[in-house]
């Protein structure tokens, strides 16, 4: 299995600052007591633990116990395990861990294991999501200033109409300037709470053979349809998820899928120069969400497959137009 690449951390970054978060995620509940053994991904520290998303979706709640041992995953069973602490356990690391429920429906973890490759992309993407978050609260302060001159200029609009009936024939044309003033502020907070609002502009299916992630001639064209529709879209990332048929086992089926994602990703960002903030995190979904059935060949088939889509942002897609109302 190849190893993770640095274009596939950028891409994680990606996920956490482009991708809506348009449903609640399901949270995972353990028994008091139960042990347990989960594998997934650190979303973010929560005090002396973490939450995490396990390789089913679900969110958990994880805290250390105080003899919890944190160490490598290695592959070289020749040598010992080199020890981390805590402090490394940050978001974006793949962990494996083992612990028992602690009775608040999370789990209290005595062991937690990953890999230096892990650890490695972990570092990568949190090095690039600190700046690109950054700029992020740079842009929320100039929106929440925005709304505030929104607010602003509606309490001025009592003002102006007492200023305009003082006004000899002034009334109607006050009046008619309040009108727009309250339109514009109501487009404008539309159009900001509609930025993570998403359309589905065009969805299209890649197939590949068995066991392979590699593109066809006529998935690549394909992809270059995709590639020259979304350079004309406003506001708009490519979404790529990766599918496999029942033919191999279920772990080899799920790292097939993700190649094959990956494989769409490359494609795109290499041979169009599609920006990686434009691409949301490639996933693969292995044997999950048939299109067709697995026992006959003709199914297997159709579930060999990656799915791309285009989606495009309402808020950014549809500008704020105020029509003003034309003097006699």
């Amino acid at each position: 299995m190849k190893k993770i690449s640095m274009l596939s951390s950028l891409v994680l970054l990606l996920a956490a600052l482009v991708v809506p978060v348009a449903a609640q995620q399901n949270k995972t509940a353990i028994t008091s007591g139960a042990k347990m053994k989960v594998t997934g991904i650190i979303l973010k520290q929560e005090g002396q633990g973490f939450r995490m998303r396990d390789d089913a979706g679900s969110e958990l709640s994880v805290s250390l116990a105080s003899n919890a041992r944190i160490e490598e995953k290695k592959s070289n069973p020749f040598r010992g395990s080199k020890k981390y602490t805590s402090s490394q356990l940050t978001r974006g690391l793949f962990v494996e861990v083992e612990g028992r429920g602690d009775g608040s429906g999370g789990l209290t973890a005595e062991k937690i294991k990953f890999s230096k490759d892990s650890l490695r992309v972990a570092d990568s993407v949190n090095s690039t999501v600190v700046p690109v978050e950054n700029r992020l609260g740079d842009a929320e302060t100039r929106v929440a200033a925005t709304e505030e001159n929104a607010k602003r200029l509606s309490g001025q609009l009592d003002e102006l109409s007492q200023v305009a009936n003082l006004a000899k024939g002034g009334a109607a044309a006050a009046q008619e300037t309040a009108d727009v003033a309250v339109e514009g502020v109501n487009k404008t907070n539309d159009r900001i709470s509609s930025l993570d609002d998403f359309d589905v502009q065009k969805t299209e299916t890649i197939s590949f053979k068995v066991g392979s992630w590699v593109l066809s001639k006529e998935a690549k064209a394909t992809l270059d349809d995709i590639a020259n529709q979304a350079k004309d879209a406003k506001g708009f990332v490519i979404q790529v998820r990766g599918f496999a048929s029942a033919d191999g086992g279920e772990n080899s089926n799920r790292s097939l899928s993700q190649k094959r994602a990956e494989a769409v990703m490359h494609y795109l960002a290499e041979n169009h120069d599609i920006p990686l903030r434009r691409i949301v995190l490639p996933f693969g979904y292995g044997e999950a969400m048939p299109v067709a059935d697995n026992t006959t060949l003709d199914g297997r088939k159709q579930n060999r497959r990656a799915e791309v889509s285009i989606l495009v942002s309402k808020g950014l897609a549809n500008p704020v137009n105020v029509i003003r109302p034309t003097k006699l």
